[in-house]
């Protein structure tokens, strides 16, 4: 504002002092004028000066003021700023990795703890049955001279993880990567420590497998095994003796409904005699051949799968094949009904965790297929969201030929369970589980097991 006065009394001073000029432009001379002209021309240029001088302190404050008020609100400013700028680039956590890739973890730790009492004689400590239910490991005296057990294991062995990546290429390729490892060592804790002090348990390779849109390759479950079958047990597996269980090497191709396999091939031998001996060949040049058709729907699934073999042992040959129909029944909203019914000759190390042998050795030294047959029949029922119950019963029938196995082979093992698990917290198990189970020997002596489990598993 005192600027602008200012400005307006220059202005009047020069229009007074413009206003004699008509008046004395006739009495002056030429000189006179122009000094008059000059003393103008000055004063003009002063005010131009000056009015420019007070343009640059208003825009000077203007900026100042601007300043001031944008540094009084900087939260508004910068919130503003955010709801507009563009989201972030996520960081590259594997730098090498395909460019779209997804990667993904997760598993479960579980703490298992049971009590179990056998009829005729112990199951030895360290050993796979001690650490679930193994058929083959339920102890028969062969003499009928057993004697009875008791002993409590607990152990986390069974707990788990895993590392999946996915890709969807640009052309619309689908690939995946997977591989899972648990700690339970192979069976055996010899190698791996014991439980005096720290519980030491060997890492154990479960699956790693690629594949790209039809294809895999790698290791995983068999493609003659159907896992989405198997009954939801406290026990690892539960049914064992009726189960068909595999993981091993293979080429799988799978197409709608279909999928065929070339799966490692291995070969279990009871030698002439047997008495429990058992050969493990892996001499064998053809792959196990498996094919697999399968539906399914709102009321569960239906599959049926074969499978062929070949084995070799000392210059002898000999050929298999099994089938193995599963599935699971939905019955309303609350029960379920899963089943597995398998059968064969050279089944064999397939079924009931290789209670029989694939194949026996005749007094010339000649392989022969062995027949085996088995299956499991488990009702689920969920008695509310949080509380659920299982009924499971599991056989394995062996057709020995005893003229060359002798009499202390298995001829039959067979096991029932009641289990409830409830679920306090999604993904959290607590669960109780109570089995009986039986081994017959083909010279009619046979052992019992009796079995308290319970378990504690978290899943993530």
């Amino acid at each position: 504002m005192i600027g602008n006065k200012k400005l307006a009394a220059l202005a009047t001073t020069a229009v007074l002092s413009a206003m004699p000029l008509s008046a004395l432009a006739q009495a002056m001379d030429a000189q006179a004028m122009e000094a008059r002209m000059a003393q103008l021309e000055q004063e003009m240029q002063q005010m131009r000066d000056m009015l420019q001088a007070y343009q640059q302190r208003d825009a000077a404050n203007a900026n100042a003021n601007a300043n001031a008020n944008a540094a009084a609100a900087p939260t508004a400013t910068a919130l503003d700023a955010t709801r507009v700028a563009a989201p972030a680039a996520p960081a590259v956590v594997m730098p090498n990795a395909m460019p779209g890739t997804k990667f993904s973890f997760g598993g479960f730790i579980k703490l298992d703890s049971m009590y179990t009492r056998t009829s005729d004689g112990e199951i030895a400590d360290g050993s796979a049955g001690r650490l679930f239910y193994f058929p083959g490991a339920t102890p028969v005296a062969a003499d009928g001279n057993g004697h009875s057990a008791s002993y409590t294991d607990v152990h986390a062995q069974f707990s788990r993880f895993w590392l999946g990546a996915d890709t969807i290429t640009e052309r619309g390729d689908k690939l995946k990567a997977y591989i899972e490892a648990d700690m339970y060592g192979g069976g055996s804790n010899a190698f791996a420590g014991n439980e005096v002090i720290t519980n030491t348990y060997a890492l154990t390779l479960r699956q790693a497998y690629v594949s790209w849109n039809n294809w895999l390759a790698g290791q995983t479950w068999s493609n003659f095994q159907d896992v989405a079958a198997l009954p939801d047990t406290v026990d690892f597996t539960g049914p064992s003796e009726g189960t068909i269980f595999s993981r091993q090497a293979q080429l799988r191709y799978t197409r709608g409904p279909w999928s065929f396999s070339a799966e490692n091939p291995q070969t279990t031998i009871t030698p002439f005699g047997g008495k429990g001996a058992r050969i493990n060949s892996s001499t064998d040049v053809m792959p196990d051949l498996t094919a697999r058709w399968l539906t399914r729907g709102d009321w569960g699934h239906f599959t049926v799968a074969a499978l062929l073999r070949n084995f070799r042992y000392d210059g002898h040959n000999e050929s298999g094949g099994a089938l193995s129909v599963s599935g699971k029944f939905n019955m309303g909203a609350n029960d379920d009904l899963r089943y597995m019914v398998s059968g064969g000759a050279g089944v064999g190390r397939y079924l009931g965790f290789a209670l029989g042998s694939d194949t026996v050795l005749d007094e010339e030294g000649r392989l022969h297929a062995m027949d085996g047959y088995g299956g499991f029949a488990a009702w689920r029922h969920a008695f509310s969201p949080k509380l659920r119950g299982n009924l499971v019963y599991s056989v394995a029938v062996l057709d020995n030929d005893t003229a060359w196995t002798g009499y202390e082979v298995t001829d039959k093992a067979q096991s029932v369970r009641a289990n409830l698990i409830y679920s306090p917290f999604p993904k959290l198990d607590l669960g109780v589980e109570l089995s009986h189970a039986q081994r017959r020997l083909e010279n009619g002596e046979k052992g019992d097991m009796n079995r308290v489990h319970t378990h504690v598993k978290y899943n993530f």
